[in-house]
């Protein structure tokens, strides 16, 4: 499926007046575990023809890093949780969210695990534990702190600790923490565990976010005026590979199995992979975005007015169906 992209209005100018798409490479971090939707894009093919090379340079530990990376020039694409991205950009970062790398829905989500027989039954329950979560200032971070929220909890009520998504399970059966999270880029970790046995699901962060864009892959919006057509080119590829994963689900796996063993992980837990979660068409909404700056706002952490969802989007799926 071809996605016909509509641009932002400054992109557009730029790009009316723009050159023939030029050679460039574009440098990012993996996650454990993880691909990527343009990482997928690239299996594909789906970047033949448009002069734009891939370049893995390691891995991160979370969105944070990756976007310490992409806002010091180490890399051109960053990931991170739409929190994330909110914060970095209040921060002073000139970033635009380029394309949902997941989304949450009752297929593809994150998920907070206990042992069987934990006396934890509720969200209410998490108050005064520890939680594992991947990184702090992210997604399950925030998932946290809103749904303790919504229990009129105080939002710093869990302890939370960082745990790399490989060592959750082990962490959790260990006794080490009293919760462990599994996000919703880990179904992978999380397949595996489940299988084990003797965990039990708490909550999801569905449960406290309804569906919504999980994260973004995020470009430096001065990358964006200086080289348009390929950002175009970016966008629109990565979109067909998050079709193409949700229409060809056994394709997509057995890809990924490749991707990780050629990576030196271990390729058994690409069964797991759950799907990236992202709306058919494989572009964010208005929502996606306006639900965490009001989240931010109602903390204190920006200015009533400072972000604007409109001004953060690359392209909408709004935009898409207004015009098609």
């Amino acid at each position: 499926m071809t996605t016909h992209l509509t641009l932002s209005a400054a992109l557009a100018a730029v790009l009316a007046t723009a050159a023939s798409a030029e050679d460039v490479t574009l440098r990012y971090l993996s996650s454990h575990g993880g691909l990527n939707a343009h990482e997928l894009a690239w299996e594909l093919g789906y970047f033949d023809g448009t002069g734009i090379t891939l370049e893995n340079l390691g891995y991160s530990t979370g969105g944070p890093e990756s976007l310490i990376a992409l806002a010091g020039g180490s890399v051109e694409i960053g990931s991170a949780a739409t929190a994330a991205v909110l914060n970095s950009i209040a921060g002073g970062n000139d970033f635009v969210a380029a394309y949902p790398t997941n989304g949450i829905n009752d297929e593809v989500q994150s998920i907070f695990y206990v042992l069987e027989d934990s006396p934890i039954q509720t969200i209410a329950d998490i108050a005064g534990k520890t939680v594992a979560v991947n990184t702090l200032g992210a997604h399950l971070d925030y998932t946290v702190r809103e749904a303790l929220h919504a229990e009129g909890l105080p939002t710093n009520a869990a302890n939370l600790v960082t745990v790399p998504g490989p060592q959750l399970e082990q962490v959790l059966r260990a006794g080490q923490v009293d919760v462990a999270a599994f996000g919703y880029w880990q179904t992978t970790f999380e397949g595996a565990a489940r299988q084990t046995g003797g965990l039990r699901a708490v909550f999801d962060d569905t449960d406290v976010l309804g569906e919504i864009a999980g994260g973004f892959a995020v470009l430096r919006r001065d990358w964006v005026d200086a080289h348009p057509e390929e950002a175009r080119a970016f966008v629109d590829a990565s979109a067909r590979a998050l079709d193409y994963a949700r229409e060809n689900p056994e394709e997509t796996r057995e890809l990924f199995a490749r991707v990780l063993e050629e990576r030196g992980e271990n390729p058994e837990v690409a069964q797991f992979f759950a799907g990236f979660g992202v709306r058919e068409g494989g572009l964010p909404v208005e929502r996606d975005i306006q639900f965490w700056i009001d989240v931010l706002e109602r903390e204190g952490l920006i200015a009533e007015g400072q972000l604007a969802a409109s001004e953060i989007l690359l392209v909408t799926g709004d935009d898409v169906a207004a015009t098609n």
